[in-house]
This record gives structure tokens, C-alpha cells and sequence, in this order.
């Protein structure tokens, strides 16, 4: 055995000994979306969904609050900007405060995710009806367009108005429901590297390179680490905010995995970790076999601090479209997990619980 390969087995074993002796909190939970499901649509859902929760012993559920330009609850922040209150498939009553109760009555925590982030919109050209009524808003490229990525059309992350207005989101979600926390992913805080072009943008860079412009190349490294810096600033105000309000919510994050992450959506997620910007961080470990799902899992759990490890709960994608995994390589993630001294985890998504019954009801509580 190399050296490297012997230090990396001693800091494995002595993780997984940190984890055993209780400086861990177990953390085994769900997202909750209102894409490709109907739990959300009736109260009779709600509390269908909080039920099987409990029975297979998943603690969190991270509920969207926050998608395709529309808030799934009540919101005057919303109003105020844009003059619709809630999405209007969720105006029949209050979703979020719905599975507040229902959940709290059980004993399990309610996350409050903000899905879309600085996504205004999904599949529609122009930004959604956000960026048609603020298109100084828009995040724009090195062509000039709106940044569109995989589908998603974005606001601009850099702009100090496009920031508030996320942050009053989430302090107002803070200030008037009873959450256990607030969560942000792979859009929040994020943008495309491909976005920053915009005139506020290159004027806050030439402020600081003396008076050049940033490089036309949105993959330059030097660009990409001022453009992740300022959304460092970002996690560190909303952390600072949130706990202001109420110190006993959770701030966590669910970003892509690292370094893609920056690479791609200038995530520089390790940075919030080691500055104590997140509660917990969920990297999303989807992969589609069990080697790659090991691999990204030990490269990704390779940055963070040995001190802080237990802020690290691997996110488990369990459906997406018709796909599904196998029982055999579901189990070979989470055995991957405790055998890293993890005794979490956080799947993507709900609906996919139900094609894996016998594991989550019988293997599962074991593992």
C-alpha cells in the first residue's frame, strides 16, 4: 500500500470513529417537489407523505417553496415585486404551513428549498414572466444573450437587487412559518460560468483590475475565482441573516459536486464550509453505478475538514424521469456511506420511494 493510499485509510477510520462516538447527527431525509408528483396538491397528500416518512425513519423533508419563478406558499415578497402571491396551483391552501404541522406532529423537520435559485425560469426563452418584468435582472453572456443552461433561463446572482430579493425570500419564510431550515442547491447561491457579462458586472471587475475588462474565455480561472467569490459573499450574508432572525434554524445547501460545481455554476463550496457559512452541505452524488458513486463520494469527502465532516450528508438520487436504480446498487450507496462513517443521507426525490418499498421498509432502518 502507497503512502498516500495508507494516510487516506487512517483518516477514513478515524472519521468513521468520530462519527461512531456521537459527534454526528444522524440526518436521513427527503426533497419534496411539485415536479412529476402530487403529494403537495392535497392535504390528504401532505399527510400521506409525512406517514411514510416516519415509518421508514426519514427525520427531514426539504419541501420546494420556491420554482419556476413562483412561490408554492403565500408570499408578500412576491406580491410586492410581481403581483402573484403564491403559484396558482397551490393558491387552495397554505402547502408549506400544511406540512409544518403535519410533520411537527410527528417529530420530523421541515426544510424550506429554494429549488430555482437565480433560475427565473425552465424552457422559456425569454426568462418567465420575472425577467419580462425586470429585464435588468437578466444574466447575460459574452454574446450578450440571456444565460440559458440545460433548459434553465437566469437572473443575474451578482446583482445586489437580484440578491435582496432571494435573501427576502427566504427571511420572510423564516419570519412566518415555523421551519427547521432553509436550504439553497445547485441554483442558490450559483450562476453559469457562462453569465457575469452584464454592465454591473464588468464594471465591479474593472473596479478592481484597473480598469480592464473581464476575459471574453468565461472558463479563465482568474474569472471564475472572482465571479465564486462574490457568491462566497453571498452564503455568507444569507448565513448571517438567517441566524439573525432565529439562530435555531438550519442553513444548508445542496450544491452540485466539487470541483464541477465551480467549474460549471461557480459553486466554490468547500470555501463555505470552512468558513462556517453552512450548517450542513448535500452534495448531489447522483451517479449511475456503484464505482462512481464511490469515487465521487471519497473525492468529494476529501474536502472537507476532518473537524467537520459531520456537516457532510451525501445526496442519493433515487428518480429522475423513468430512471430508477437497482435494489442491488441502492444498497451498495448507502453501505458506501456508513462505510465512510456517514449515517445519512438525503434522496432525490420522494416519489421514488415507492419503487423500492421492501428496501425502505425492511433493509434500510438496519443500515
Amino acid at each position: 500500500m502507497t503512502t498516500h493510499k495508507l494516510l487516506k485509510s487512517v483518516l477514513q477510520i478515524a472519521a468513521f470513529l468520530i462519527f461512531s462516538f456521537g459527534y454526528a447527527q444522524t440526518e436521513k431525509g427527503v426533497w419534496l417537489t411539485d415536479v412529476a408528483s402530487e403529494a403537495l396538491d392535497s392535504k390528504e397528500g401532505i399527510q400521506q407523505v409525512v406517514a411514510r416518512c416516519k415509518a421508514i425513519g426519514l427525520d427531514n423533508i426539504y419541501v420546494v417553496v420556491w420554482n419556476r419563478g413562483h412561490t408554492l406558499y403565500p408570499s408578500q415578497v412576491m406580491d410586492d415585486h410581481f403581483g402573484i402571491k403564491v403559484a396558482p396551483r397551490f393558491s387552495k391552501f397554505d402547502v408549506l404551513q400544511t406540512l409544518i404541522d403535519e410533520a411537527h406532529k410527528e417529530n420530523l423537520k421541515v426544510h424550506a428549498w429554494f429549488e430555482f435559485g437565480f433560475s427565473s425560469s425552465y424552457k422559456e426563452a425569454d426568462g418567465g414572466h420575472i425577467l419580462r418584468k425586470k429585464p435588468e435582472w437578466k444574466a447575460i453572456d459574452v454574446d450578450g444573450n440571456l444565460v440559458s443552461k440545460n433548459g434553465f433561463q437566469w437572473m443575474n446572482a451578482f446583482d445586489p437587487e437580484v440578491q435582496d430579493f432571494l435573501l427576502d425570500l427566504m427571511v420572510e419564510v423564516v419570519e412566518n412559518y415555523d421551519v427547521d431550515g432553509v436550504q439553497g442547491d445547485d441554483r442558490l447561491p450559483a450562476n453559469p460560468s457562462t453569465a457575469g457579462y452584464d454592465t454591473y458586472t464588468v464594471s465591479e471587475y474593472k473596479k478592481e483590475h484597473n480598469g480592464a475588462s473581464p476575459p471574453e474565455d468565461y472558463r479563465d480561472s482568474n474569472w471564475v475565482d472572482w465571479r465564486a467569490s462574490r457568491l462566497n459573499l453571498f452564503v455568507e450574508r444569507v448565513y448571517k441573516t438567517i441566524k439573525s432572525v432565529n439562530p435555531e434554524v438550519l442553513v444548508t445547501m445542496a450544491p452540485s459536486i466539487f470541483p464541477w460545481s465551480k467549474e460549471e455554476y461557480l459553486q466554490d463550496w468547500p470555501t463555505w464550509v470552512e468558513n462556517g457559512w453552512v450548517d450542513q452541505i448535500i452534495p448531489q452524488v447522483y451517479r449511475y453505478d456503484s464505482k462512481a458513486y464511490s469515487s465521487t463520494l471519497e473525492s468529494n469527502l476529501d474536502f472537507m475538514p476532518m473537524d467537520k465532516r459531520s456537516l457532510f450528508v451525501p445526496g442519493v438520487l433515487l428518480r429522475v424521469g423513468d430512471y430508477t436504480p437497482s435494489k442491488r446498487f441502492l444498497k451498495k450507496m448507502i453501505k458506501a456511506n456508513r462505510s465512510l462513517g456517514l449515517k445519512g443521507e438525503v434522496f432525490f426525490f420522494y416519489e421514488g420511494l415507492q419503487f423500492h418499498d421492501a428496501f425502505f421498509n425492511k433493509t434500510y432502518p438496519k443500515m
